[in-house]
């Protein structure tokens, strides 16, 4: 079997350093990602980030397509969080046509956001020790966890990971018979799940040798540079869009902001467990108040009910944002008045915080510089939308 390598293109720069491209393919990235590293040794001294490998055009085929039309091309932004990103954009739309969405459809769009949060935040943890020599152990028992939930997505949208099943004013269909029952099952087995997990984990040595003051990311200047989610909670900033914004219905659930102290490599893991723990109060919270009855769509957006492609905000702009798993992720929306867009951007919570990714590796080693990568959590499809 051929073997590829990742660092490729050695150069030397001075009698003293070495230029070396690490990707543009690398187990870690999700994607296409290249790293233009200088190493004085093993120890960096300068790392330049090389993405649009995987340039998708997003914004210029919304802007060509109606609303609707838009919805599953939000799925392959993050596409390991497609409901979150349904999420966001709907926000935006009903925002600039000023939809409202009925309390049943609220509940479920907030429990598809939590579960995905989960789905999120335990495969980022397995792939983060498969980047520091585990193998595939960590992240197997990530992917059983990860296909329960993933199985009720298929459920209830039809597909596993590429859902498209958020809509202006609500959601695609209701909850399919028994669904209901799947998720609290799985909601009420999940926290043994993370108990063996940490006890695995968060004390093994080796672990905390390789992540504790390694990458560490120093509060102002994640907050200069726009950083958001758990890598900048992980810095020790209470920062969380859910409680600023108190979007959809947030504010009706008791749930804390799990904060770092360092911003190292091992608080951004030690904030993604507590915080699956917080969703799973949020999770156990929706589900008790859960509507047994009720809309599902606004009335509003019934008159497009048999085609969407007719639907026209008025003129005007709006953004909208949701705390997703990585972070802030937004939508800037113009409308003419016309069936598609006249401007549509996205704010991509794993472009931005890729940016400080060589403030975090100078000073460490080439081994040191892959498992900070897999701690900020980027999925390429996000970074080169």
């Amino acid at each position: 079997m051929e073997k590829t390598f990742a660092v490729k293109n050695l150069s030397l720069v001075d009698n003293q350093t070495l230029e070396i491209n690490i990707g543009p393919q690398h187990p870690s990235t999700h994607g296409v990602f290249r790293m233009n590293v200088v190493l004085d040794g093993e120890t960096i001294v300068s790392l330049k980030p090389v993405m649009g490998y995987l340039h998708r055009n997003h914004e210029q085929i919304a802007e060509n397509m109606s609303y609707t039309s838009s919805m599953p091309y939000t799925d392959r932004l993050d596409y390991f969080n497609s409901m979150s990103n349904n999420f966001g954009y709907a926000l935006t739309v009903e925002k600039l046509a000023n939809i409202d969405v009925p309390e049943k459809a609220e509940y479920i769009r907030v429990i598809m956001a939590e579960l995905t949060r989960l789905v999120n935040h335990v495969a980022v943890i397995g792939f983060l020790l498969n980047d520091l020599g585990a193998f595939f152990t960590p992240v197997l028992y990530a992917f059983r966890e990860r296909e329960k939930i993933l199985d009720i997505f298929e459920d209830i949208s039809g597909a596993r990971m590429m859902c498209n099943y958020f809509r202006f004013g609500g959601v695609k269909r209701d909850l399919p018979a028994g669904v209901l029952d799947t998720i609290k099952d799985v909601v009420k087995k999940f926290p043994s799940f993370l108990e063996e997990f940490e006890a695995l984990l968060t004390k093994n040595e080796i672990l905390c040798m390789r992540c504790q003051n390694v990458g560490v990311l120093k509060p102002e200047l994640a907050i200069s540079a726009g950083i958001t989610g758990p890598m900048l909670r992980a810095s020790g900033v209470n920062y969380d869009i859910r409680k600023i914004d108190n979007y959809s219905i947030y504010k009706r659930f008791d749930f804390k902001i799990p904060l770092g102290q360092k911003g190292d490599v091992f608080d951004r893991y030690y904030v993604r467990i507590l915080e699956m723990r917080e969703s799973l109060k949020i999770l156990e919270q929706a589900l008790k108040d859960f509507p047994t009855s009720g809309d599902i769509i606004s009335k509003k957006m019934t008159p497009y009910l048999k085609n969407f492609r007719n639907f026209k905000p008025p003129v005007g702009e709006a953004y909208a944002r949701v705390e997703c798993p990585k972070g802030e992720l937004g939508f800037y929306v113009v409308s003419d008045g016309t069936p598609q867009p006249w401007r549509y951007h996205v704010r991509a919570p794993s472009l931005i915080n890729l940016t400080i990714l060589e403030d975090l590796c100078i000073g460490h080693k080439v081994a040191d510089a892959i498992i900070i990568l897999g701690s900020v959590d980027i999925v390429l499809g996000e970074v080169d939308h």
